[in-house]
């Protein structure tokens, strides 16, 4: 019997093909994506690169890198740092793109790649700016703009995106991070849905501790 679905299968859902692990779809070096992460939408999963991970232009260089077991809501998008506009001289017109312009060009990499950890779930509509890192666990809410860092294990909403609550406490917050169940191969994680899906810390940290 398997462990849990091929991370490599496009469409791990039979019948579903609006659900795709982004995995299976991303040709471009500069996106990372790790096993088990999907996408959800009517459109198909197969226009993910294209059309919600936007001004993502290979001279410029940054990543988008998101981890494990993340769930991704139709319409959710990246804005990456081709977006971007110098904002150090008088003018924010982007001068250099025209070829009839002999202007210099900017350097618009300063926020870096964008992150986002694992078993992070982001909502319908959700737009991510340039260079924001999400933390493990973390909750985007449908349409939020997130223009910066988000906790682990936070829950975000709203335009600009701000911090609702917590899911967890410190401490807990501090063993899931530990224990880091996303890491675990499948056998081991089939093994410990239970307490991979529960509440019960005591019961993941025995998990993590016979695996």
């Amino acid at each position: 019997m398997p462990a849990g679905p091929d991370p490599a299968s496009p469409h791990p859902m039979p019948g579903h093909p609006r659900v795709g692990f982004l995995k299976a779809f991303v040709t471009r070096p500069t996106i990372v994506v790790g096993d088990h992460t999907y996408y959800d939408d009517p459109a198909g999963p197969e226009r993910f690169e294209r059309d919600n991970v936007l001004y993502h232009f290979d001279f410029i260089g940054d990543r988008l890198v998101i981890g494990r077991f993340c769930a991704i809501a139709a319409g959710a998008r990246f804005i990456m740092n081709g977006a971007n506009h110098a904002m150090a001289g008088f003018s924010t017109y982007p001068f250099a793109i025209f070829p009839d312009w002999q202007a210099p060009v900017p350097d618009l990499a300063g926020r870096g790649d964008t992150v986002v950890g694992n078993d992070v779930w982001i909502g319908m509509e959700a737009l991510v700016m340039p260079g924001v890192r999400i933390g493990d666990g973390a909750v985007i809410g449908a349409r939020a703009v997130v223009t910066r860092d988000v906790a682990p294990y936070a829950v975000v909403a709203g335009n600009p995106a701000a911090e609702m609550r917590r899911r967890f406490d410190d401490a807990t917050v501090a063993a899931l991070r530990r224990i880091a169940w996303w890491d675990w191969p499948a056998e081991t994680i089939q093994r410990n849905l239970a307490a991979i899906a529960g509440a019960d810390l005591a019961a993941l940290e025995r998990a993590a501790a016979g695996h």
